[in-house]
């Protein structure tokens, strides 16, 4: 005994089930994480460029890896944060080169950096960093803000 059994037809209206938004993050966390990681990278930069007493492209660019990289995972994804990771990289990089100088200065003085930041302090660690910059040190901007901000954009994905 079989039976012809024959499955109800569909309705002509399906519901869809809602999209989920996509997450927006945390703005604020990512600015912190940025700048907290740019200032960690600005150390180890300068202190890269005193121990081998000359700039490196991957320095810079692991500059902008660790800025962007900070500012994606905590800050989510938002696109605000790419281009705020790309200018905290600049400043890291613009930063290491600041420490760079007054190590060597430091050095040169053989004291210390605390000694030469209360006697030049940082203006005058500017107009030494002015005095000695070239168009490279422009380019170690620019690829400190690429990685940055390519960092930034992936990790938040």
């Amino acid at each position: 005994m079989s039976q012809n059994f024959q499955p109800p037809a569909p309705s002509s209206y399906t519901e869809v089930p809602a999209p989920v938004p996509a997450r927006g993050g945390n703005v604020a966390l990512g600015v912190v994480a940025g700048v907290v990681a740019a200032l960690i990278a600005a150390a180890a930069y300068g202190g890269i460029m005193n121990a081998i007493d000359r700039e490196v492209g991957y320095a810079a660019a692991g500059v902008g890896l660790l800025v962007g990289l900070a500012a994606g995972k905590a800050g989510g994804r938002n696109p605000v944060l790419p281009g705020i990771a790309a200018v905290l990289s600049i400043a890291g990089v613009f930063l290491g080169q600041l420490f760079f100088v007054a190590l060597a200065m430091a050095k040169y003085a053989d004291t210390g950096v605390l000694d030469v930041l209360d006697k030049v302090g940082v203006s005058g660690l500017v107009d030494v960093w002015k005095e000695g910059m070239d168009f490279m040190s422009f380019v170690f901007f620019g690829i400190g803000a690429f990685v940055g901000f390519g960092s930034a954009k992936k990790a938040s994905d």
